[in-house]
């Protein structure tokens, strides 16, 4: 089992960045499949990056391609979203999501994932 904490979260400014942190507990981390997704009032949860469990491979939805990037560091037990170029409609509380798998795999749907944090909010300002 794991436990998932996200940080770094806040309000910025359109064209701006953030760094998202996903603190993760357990000590088979280097075997989880991680993804970032994220809900905006009154949407439905939406995928946004994911990540195998080696690291290499990732996978991005479409409208984050080029701005945002995925990363983890399985020593420390943390998945990262750096997100550039940000927009009003990036807005939204963005959840950090665990899976255990055998195999290194990317998982970009939802009810891939057994784990999840309780989100951060990030606000854009136009």
């Amino acid at each position: 089992q794991v436990q998932l904490v996200e940080s770094g979260g806040g309000l910025v400014q359109a064209g701006g960045s953030l760094r998202l942190s996903c603190a993760a507990s357990g000590r088979t981390f280097s075997n989880y499949a991680m993804g970032w997704f994220r809900q905006a009032p009154g949407k439905e949860r939406e995928f946004v990056a994911a990540i195998s469990s080696n690291g290499n491979s990732a996978r991005y939805a479409d409208f984050v391609k080029g701005r945002f990037t995925i990363s983890r560091d399985n020593a420390k037990n943390m998945v990262y979203l750096q997100m550039n170029s940000l927009k009003p409609e990036d807005t939204a509380v963005y959840y950090c999501a665990a899976d255990w798998r055998l195999t290194p795999t990317v998982l970009t749907t939802e009810t891939d994932y057994d784990y999840w944090g309780q989100g951060t909010q990030v606000t854009v300002s136009s």
